[in-house]
């Protein structure tokens, strides 16, 4: 008779960010015995230095923003100011609050071993951490992702900044160049620009948020540009940095021609990879340096080793990453096999405006030869943007010709609390004349959901 192998643990799940913590605490809470392995700050990405942080920050410039704005409502606002540094305090704070950030003892009160070190593969069921060689019948890998540095010339000479460093800067930079015009990029720029900083974004695409709806960046851009006074270098490739005395002077390429920009900072947000570099080949694990291949299960090629969240090269987001961290534990634990169902995943960009995007974009159908619908509903027409004078915003719907809704993009204040609906419109194939038939409140935002839907049905 065989001898039945026996290992350290039933599940060793390597990052502890959203990709890795609930598969851990599933599999723990089913009895199991379990490890998870953190080559950096328990929590990850998101608690730690991306989602919480800079929403926080971006709440404190929100307030400031509006504040600065309070004249025309007739209030007094002449005197306003900020001290950055009790700014970053408040971040902290909102970190600490959330208790995902460096929360090693979480798992240790589970009963969850945790291992702070780098892991790597040694065969397909031992890896080894700070020279310790453990075995575990199941692995699941959520190692995330990195921001990728560019192959600019002279960068690697100069110092810059990444979305993870400007968070600890002591006060924001005079002037700023942004590398990249997608979620976080944008974001970032806008929060410079309230506390007073002189912002360029260059983006190589033909607009800012590339992989949202055309209206979503073409709004942002102008918005950014006319409120913030930041500029938007869109069809742009950076081809040298060099030092200027305190600061870079920055060459770069805008639609065949040369020109330069001279700031004290630069910041890189232009796309991340996944964290490969833990001796997959060890495991026989297929991988690319785009992502580690998983099947509908996320199961890899090795069928007791399952992945999850940006290791994958998906770019996703916290909520699916934690979809995927769910899906992966009830496939390690239960025979039933399920896979992630991605449909109606909202997308946020948290600035003012804020776009919400869910579904299929106008792109998205054109790629897949879609018949289609569309309406678009400016702010301006409800009431709600008169009582609180924002006109900056819209709300598009997207169907197929039956007027099922097939996606939705909100340009608008509290847009990431609003697309909830058109979500679950996506997700239970809804008509776009439900939507229209649903009373909407007077005087919400949400009121410019049902004009959108009305004019489709």
């Amino acid at each position: 008779m065989a001898k039945k192998h026996t290992f350290d643990y039933d599940l060793i799940v390597i990052g502890s960010g959203a990709g890795g913590s609930a598969a851990a605490t599933i599999a723990a809470q089913a009895g199991k015995k379990v490890a998870i392995i953190e080559s950096d700050t328990f929590g990850g990405d998101s608690p730690n230095w991306s989602d919480v942080p800079t929403k926080a920050l971006l709440h404190a410039a929100n307030l400031f923003d509006d504040a600065k704005d309070g004249a025309k409502f007739g209030l007094r606002t002449s005197t306003l100011g900020y001290n950055y540094h009790s700014i970053r305090a408040w971040k902290d704070l909102a970190v600490q609050r959330t208790g995902a950030g460096g929360n090693r003892r979480y798992y240790e009160n589970q009963g969850i071993s945790a291992y702070s070190g780098s892991a790597h593969f040694l065969s397909p069921n031992e890896i080894s951490v700070n020279r310790r060689h453990l075995s575990a019948s199941h692995f699941v890998i959520a190692t995330g992702s990195h921001w990728v540095i560019p192959d600019i010339q002279g960068l690697d000479k100069v110092t810059y900044l990444t979305p993870r460093t400007i968070l600890e800067t002591l006060r924001p930079p005079k002037t700023l160049l942004v590398i990249g015009g997608g979620d976080i990029g944008v974001e970032i720029a806008q929060l410079m620009a309230v506390f007073g900083t002189k912002v360029y974004i260059a983006e190589k695409a033909a607009r800012l948020l590339p992989h949202h709806d055309s209206e979503a960046g073409e709004l942002l851009s102008r918005v950014l540009s006319e409120r913030y006074g930041i500029t938007s270098l869109t069809h742009s490739r950076i081809l040298s940095v060099v030092k200027d005395g305190l600061g870079k002077r920055v060459t770069l390429s805008r639609a065949g021609v040369e020109k330069s920009v001279r700031v004290d900072e630069i910041l890189v947000a232009a796309g991340r990879a996944p964290n490969v570099d833990l001796g997959l080949e060890n495991a026989g694990v297929k991988f690319t340096p785009k992502g580690i291949d998983v099947n509908s299960f996320l199961q890899t090629n090795v069928k007791h080793i399952f992945a999850a969240g940006d290791v994958l090269g998906r770019n996703s987001h916290t909520h699916t990453a934690l979809l995927e961290s769910r899906v992966a534990a009830n496939n390690i634990l239960s025979k039933t096999k399920i896979s992630p169902d991605y449909t109606a995943t909202p997308e946020l960009v948290f600035t003012n405006p804020e776009i919400a995007t869910v579904g299929l974009s106008e792109d998205d159908c054109l790629k897949r030869d879609l018949a289609i619908n569309k309406a678009v509903a400016p702010l301006n027409i409800i009431t709600r943007s008169n009582t609180s004078d924002f006109r900056d915003g819209f709300v598009k719907i997207i169907t197929d010709k039956k007027g099922v809704v097939l996606g939705a993009t909100i340009a608008c204040p509290h847009a990431a609390e609003m697309i909830h609906e058109l979500a679950l419109a996506v997700k239970c194939g809804l008509l776009v004349s439900e939507i229209a038939d649903t009373p909407h409140a007077f005087l919400s935002w949400s009121e410019a959901i049902r004009v959108a839907a009305g004019k489709l049905s």
